[in-house]
C-alpha cells in the first residue's frame, strides 16, 4: 500500500509540473471531432478497463460492427446527441500525457449551433479543423476556421479526416490542403499543420500510420504535445475585474476577483477604473492565507491603503499602465439568436463582471464566410458574422480584444427574454468617444421646469394604425394647453414629412425611426415640455429604448389598445386594404407584428371608449395622488 501510495504520489507531483494546452475540435457535422477525441483518450490508455468493456456493449447497441468502439460515444454525452448522432452542446474534457494536460472543446458542427462552437473557441489555445476527405471543405468548415481566426486562435492543425474512405490517396489530401490554404490566407492563422488522419482506425492520431509512407509531419498528439499555449496575458499589465465587494465585518474591505493578466504585488499602486482613483495594495488574501503576491488566473481579495469608491464591475489596474475606458466602439459581432439583430436596436451589454445598455448604431457589413468579401446589410440573421459599431450608455475599462481576451470579449443580451444574442469583440474605441464631452451648461431641466410651472414629461402613445393614437394625443394637448401645460405633439406622420422622410417601413427603419423620435422626445423634455408621441412605435424593445433616455416617472407609456377589426373599419386612408393587395408589405397588424406593451402606465380601451373618455382617463391619472408630486400638475 505504501508503494501505491508513493507512486500516485510521484504521478500526481509529475502533472502538476506538466503545463496546460486547451484546444478544441470544429469542422463541418460528421467530420469525426467526437470520434477523434474518443481515439485519442483510448490510445493514449487513458480510459479503464471497464468503461472499454462498456463501451463496446453500447458500441454493439449502436449498431458497430464485430468488437469495434465507436469512439463519439466517449463524448457525446447527451442523449439528445446519442439519438441524432450529432453533437449538440460543447463537451469539455480533461486528459493528460506524459507531456502535457489537454482539456479539449468537442464543439457542434452542425449550423444550428454555431454559437456552441465559439463559446469553446472563446478560451482556446489551439483549434483542431476537421475535413472530411471525402467531402472536402465546406462552407461549415470555413465558418468555424473564421470564428477561430476572430477568436484570436493562431495555431491550427488540419487534421484531413476518414482518408481511410480514400485509400490514403495522397493526392486526394494534397488537394484539400491546397483549398483550404487558399482560403485561409485571408485570417489571421500564423501556424497551419495538416495531416492525414482516420479517427475510426488510428491512422496519424497517436501513432505513425505504415499507410501514409508520404507523411512526414506529425502525428496529431504530437502536434498538440508541441504546439504554442496562449500565454501572453501573463507578461501584460496588471488587470483585475472586481466581482464581489467583500465585507464580512466592519474592519475588513477587500475587492475580490480573478487576475486576467499581469500580476499585483504587496505595495504596488493600483487605479480603479472608470473612476480614476488610486491607491497601494496593502494585503493580498487567499481564503486564510496572506501573500506577497497574486498572478494571473488567481482568484483573490485585495485590500487597500485607503478608501476609494470601488463596486462590481469597476476593474483595478496597474496605476501607471491603466487600461482605456470609452463608451462607443467598433467591433466584432456573431449573430447567436434566431430574432435578427438591427440597427438602432438597444441591448444589455456584458463584460466580465460589467452590464451596460449599449446600442448598435452602425452595422458597416457582415461576411461571406465562403470568400470573405463584405456585405451591406441593415440586420444580422443566425449565424451573421460582421463588423458594427457600439454606442454604450457610460464608459467601461477595456483593452481590444487581440491584447487582451478578458476585457475585449462581450456578449449582447435581450432585455426581454435575457437569451444571448451575440459574442463580440472589442476591436477598437471610436476616436469619437475620446474627443467629445457633455458640455455642462448653467441653465438645468430643473430650471426650466421650474420656469414653466410644471415638470416635464413624455407621454408615449403607442398602438395599431387607426388606433386613435394622434386623436387622443390633440384632444388631451388641448385640455392641457388650457391649464398651462407648454406641450408638443410629434406625430409619426408629421415627422415622416421632414426629420424622418428618408425612412421607409422594414423592420430596421421602423426602430430607426422611433431611435430619432425618442432622442428628439429627451430633448424636448430637457427643455421643460410635456412631449406627446403619437406612434405606432410596434416593438417593445424600442420602446423600452425611449423609456431609459428619461429619469425614472417621466416616461408614461400610453396603449392605445383599439383590436384590429375596429382598426380597419376606423381606416379612412385605405393602408390596411392595400396591405391586404400586398401593396403595403411591412404594414403592422397585417404583414409586420405589433407587440403590445406587457405593463403600460396607462391602457385604454379605445375600440370601445369615446376619446373625451380616454382624454379623462390620462388626465385623472396625471392627478392621481401617487404620482401629481412628480408628475404634470394639470389644475
Amino acid at each position: 500500500m505504501n508503494d501505491l501510495t508513493t507512486n500516485v504520489d510521484h504521478y500526481l507531483e509529475a502533472q502538476s509540473k506538466l503545463d496546460l494546452l486547451r484546444f478544441i475540435t470544429c469542422g463541418s457535422v460528421d467530420d469525426g471531432k467526437s470520434t477523434l477525441i474518443g481515439r485519442m483518450l483510448y490510445e493514449a490508455h487513458l480510459i479503464f478497463e471497464d468503461q472499454v468493456a462498456a463501451l463496446k456493449n453500447e458500441s454493439r447497441h449502436h449498431g458497430t460492427q464485430g468488437g469495434d468502439i465507436d469512439f463519439a460515444l466517449l463524448v457525446d454525452g447527451l442523449a439528445a446527441e446519442r439519438e441524432q448522432g450529432i453533437t449538440i452542446d460543447v463537451a469539455y474534457r480533461f486528459f493528460a500525457t506524459d507531456h502535457r494536460k489537454f482539456i479539449v472543446a468537442d464543439t457542434p458542427g452542425h449550423e444550428q449551433y454555431t454559437r456552441n462552437m465559439a463559446t469553446g473557441a472563446s478560451t482556446a489555445d489551439v483549434a483542431v479543423i476537421l475535413v472530411d476527405a471525402h467531402n472536402g471543405v465546406l462552407t461549415q468548415t470555413r465558418r468555424h476556421s473564421f470564428i477561430c481566426s476572430l477568436l484570436g486562435i493562431r495555431h491550427v492543425a488540419l487534421a484531413v479526416n476518414k482518408m481511410d474512405l480514400v485509400k490514403f490517396d495522397q493526392a486526394v489530401f494534397e488537394s484539400i490542403v491546397e483549398s483550404y490554404r487558399d482560403f485561409a490566407r485571408k485570417l489571421s492563422f500564423e501556424h497551419i499543420t495538416a495531416m492525414p488522419v482516420s479517427a475510426l482506425d488510428g491512422d496519424n492520431v497517436v501513432t505513425r500510420s505504415a499507410k501514409t509512407p508520404w507523411y512526414s509531419g506529425p502525428t496529431l498528439i504530437g502536434f498538440l504535445e508541441t504546439a504554442k499555449a496562449h500565454d501572453a496575458v501573463r507578461e501584460q499589465s496588471f488587470r483585475m475585474p472586481v466581482q464581489w465587494v467583500n465585507r464580512p465585518d466592519r474592519t475588513f474591505r477587500g475587492f475580490s476577483g480573478t487576475v486576467v493578466s499581469g500580476e499585483v504585488t504587496l505595495g504596488d499602486e493600483v487605479r480603479i477604473l472608470p473612476s480614476g482613483e488610486v491607491a497601494s495594495v496593502e494585503d493580498i488574501v487567499l481564503y486564510t492565507d496572506r501573500l506577497t503576491s497574486a498572478a494571473t488566473d488567481q482568484a483573490v481579495t485585495l485590500c487597500l491603503d485607503r478608501e476609494v469608491d470601488c463596486s462590481r464591475g469597476d476593474l483595478i489596474v496597474a496605476a501607471n499602465n491603466p487600461a482605456e475606458v470609452a463608451d462607443q466602439f467598433e467591433v466584432s459581432l456573431v449573430w447567436m439568436d434566431q430574432e435578427p439583430g438591427h440597427h438602432g436596436r438597444a441591448y444589455w451589454l456584458k463584460t466580465g463582471t460589467t452590464r451596460v445598455n449599449a446600442t448598435i448604431t452602425n452595422i458597416k457589413y457582415k461576411y461571406n464566410v465562403n470568400t470573405l468579401e463584405h456585405l451591406s446589410t441593415g440586420n444580422l440573421a443566425l449565424n451573421d458574422i460582421a463588423e458594427a459599431t457600439l454606442s454604450l450608455d457610460r464608459g467601461v475599462a477595456f483593452e481590444p480584444y487581440a491584447t487582451n481576451r478578458a476585457l475585449g470579449s462581450f456578449v449582447l443580451i435581450d432585455r426581454f427574454s435575457n437569451q444571448t444574442v451575440a459574442a463580440g469583440m472589442i476591436n477598437f474605441a471610436l476616436r469619437r468617444a475620446k474627443n467629445i464631452h457633455r458640455q455642462k451648461l448653467a441653465i438645468d431641466k430643473a430650471a426650466r421646469e421650474s420656469l414653466n410651472g410644471h415638470k416635464a414629461r413624455v407621454l408615449w402613445f403607442t398602438g395599431l394604425s387607426g388606433a386613435g393614437k394622434s386623436s387622443i394625443a390633440d384632444a388631451l394637448e388641448q385640455r392641457l394647453h388650457e391649464r398651462g401645460v407648454r406641450t408638443y405633439i410629434l406625430d409619426g406622420d408629421n415627422i415622416r414629412h421632414g426629420l424622418n422622410q428618408d425612412l421607409g417601413f422594414s423592420d430596421d427603419d421602423r426602430i430607426e425611426n422611433i431611435r430619432r423620435v425618442a432622442e428628439v422626445a429627451k430633448l424636448m423634455v430637457d427643455a421643460g415640455i410635456v412631449v406627446l408621441t403619437a406612434f405606432i412605435s410596434p416593438f417593445r424593445a424600442e420602446r423600452d429604448m425611449a423609456r431609459r433616455l428619461m429619469d425614472e416617472g417621466e416616461f408614461v407609456e400610453i396603449f392605445v389598445d383599439t383590436p384590429l377589426e375596429e382598426a380597419e373599419r376606423r381606416d379612412t386612408k385605405g393602408l390596411y386594404a392595400k396591405a391586404r393587395r400586398g401593396e403595403l408589405p411591412n404594414f403592422t397588424g397585417v404583414g409586420s407584428d405589433y407587440e403590445a406593451p406587457e405593463n403600460p402606465e396607462l391602457h385604454l380601451r379605445a375600440g370601445i371608449q369615446s376619446i373625451d373618455v380616454c382624454v379623462q382617463e390620462i388626465l385623472d391619472y396625471l392627478d392621481s395622488p401617487h404620482v401629481h408630486s412628480d408628475q404634470i400638475q394639470t389644475s
